[in-house]
């Protein structure tokens, strides 16, 4: 009973007999007051032989009071109480009961005592005649024949009840496996189908449920299989460039390696046009290898997941900077380190290095390209929820074209002759340790990047 149509008919006909219940209480207080109202009329009727003949035999009475199923009758005609029927009553009378102003929680109460009182008793009973013959009329009964007659009236009850439950169930558990269930396993079997072969398109959904929650789920299904199955194969269309490119970039990098050792010979050139022509040769020859290393880079095998540890992250910064400060010995550009001793960050060591890196060398790039003076400053701090690493420069910032792609491969690079696979590369090694890389803010006054590292629970 764990589908889904299992636990609905379960669950009906659970609350149908709950629903069952809750009439079977006021049912059996009815038939309770039915029951003595009957024992009242009959008693009424037996009483009319006596009006009919004042003097009646003792056998035929006991006979009238038998048949009428009560011990005496008493008649209150024109404010005058009248015995009419009699005969030993075997017990003390132990309570008597008014129907005639009882309220329908009084007669459930009393129903309920009476079903759960074993024992005979003696009760009264009292009640307005019929047809108007009098003000009241009162008897005295035993009270395990209404017992017994209230309890196979509630049994009957219950039993039908319960096939009136189990139909009712049936009926809805058909009913759910053809609206819901039904529709539900074709959906499940349309995934399962996708799942096994996402580039078959036979295997996308075609919605055509005439239950609008189920269409619904049916078109939504058939939008997310069309665009997953789209990027599949726009996905192996890039492997497969991203394969020749790579393959291209190779040779090409070995071609144009041959070809920068020859640029040393050029350039001890005793022809003025070959020296003078020789820097921008080298410098275009340096650019189009840089261009294959970084297409190379990006083009190899997703980045390993990184390997984390608790660093010294000044440690980090020390090397970043001191690594970049040789670039530059003969600009007019500082590389400083403000990060605090004592700060410790949960990262892979070798893969934060290479991010804090191409930001320190970004930054770098652009104050030499500026022809003025400037600092790259390295600095971090610790939050309760993560570690923020900010590398900011004082060069001219960032042009709005290069803002819109930064992070984007081939399309994000700001420094003429740059891959723009630098960010797009950072970026995902940050995001391999839960964190983020975002650009913080940049203006004429300078650019400043934010690497965000979540500290996480402590444990790696």
């Amino acid at each position: 009973m764990n589908s889904l149509s299992g636990r609905f008919l379960i669950l009906t006909t659970i609350f149908v007999m709950l629903a069952e219940i809750l009439i079977f209480v006021p049912s059996i207080a009815r038939f309770r007051e039915d029951f003595l109202q009957n024992r009242l009329e009959r008693a009424q009727i037996a009483s009319l032989a006596l009006l009919a003949d004042d003097m009646l035999a003792e056998d035929l009475e006991a006979e009238l009071l038998a048949n009428a199923g009560v011990y005496n009758v008493v008649l209150r005609r024109d404010e005058v109480r009248q015995l009419m029927l009699s005969s030993p009553i075997p017990e003390q009378i132990v309570t008597t009961f008014d129907l005639r102003d009882a309220s329908p929680w009084v007669l459930i109460r009393d129903a309920m005592a009476r079903i759960f009182t074993a024992e005979n008793e003696v009760i009264r009973v009292i009640g307005e005649p019929v047809k108007g013959a009098g003000l009241l009329i009162e008897v005295t009964i035993d009270s395990t024949p209404l017992r017994m007659a209230m309890i196979d009236y509630g049994l009957r009850i219950l039993g039908l009840s319960f096939v009136i439950s189990i139909i009712t169930a049936s009926l809805l558990f058909l009913a759910v496996r053809v609206v819901l269930v039904k529709p539900i396993k074709s959906v499940v079997g349309y995934m399962q189908r996708y799942a096994s072969a996402p580039e078959d398109a036979r295997g996308i959904i075609s919605p055509n449920s005439k239950v609008t929650e189920l269409r619904e789920a049916e078109e939504a299904l058939q939008m997310l299989q069309t665009d997953l199955t789209q990027a599949l194969k726009q996905r192996e269309r890039l492997a497969q460039l991203g394969g020749a490119v790579a393959k291209v970039s190779h040779d090409l990098r070995n071609i144009l390696t041959s070809a920068q050792l020859f640029t040393d010979r050029i350039e001890a050139s005793d022809d003025p046009l070959v020296r003078r022509m020789a820097p921008k040769l080298v410098n275009s020859i340096t650019r189009a290898v840089s261009l294959c290393e970084s297409t190379l880079a990006f083009g190899r095998a997703e980045e390993p997941a990184p390997t984390l540890n608790l660093v010294r992250l000044r440690d980090i910064a020390e090397d970043v900077a001191a690594s970049e400060q040789l670039a530059v010995a003969d600009a007019c550009v500082e590389i400083t380190n403000e990060v605090p001793e004592d700060l410790v960050v949960r990262a892979d060591p070798e893969q934060i290095f290479r991010v804090i890196l191409n930001l320190v060398r970004n930054g770098r790039q652009a104050l030499v390209s500026s022809g003025k003076p400037g600092k790259v400053t390295i600095t971090g701090c610790e939050f309760q929820d993560n570690w923020c690493i900010e590398v900011r420069d004082t060069g001219p910032g960032l042009p709005p074209k290069a803002q819109e792609n930064l992070f984007t491969p081939f399309q994000g690079g700001v420094r003429k002759g740059g891959s723009g696979l630098g960010l797009a590369i950072s970026q995902e090694l940050v995001r391999g340790h839960g964190g983020d890389l975002v650009l913080k803010e940049t203006s004429s006054e300078g650019t400043t990047f934010e690497i965000r590292l979540p500290r996480g629970d402590g444990t790696f």
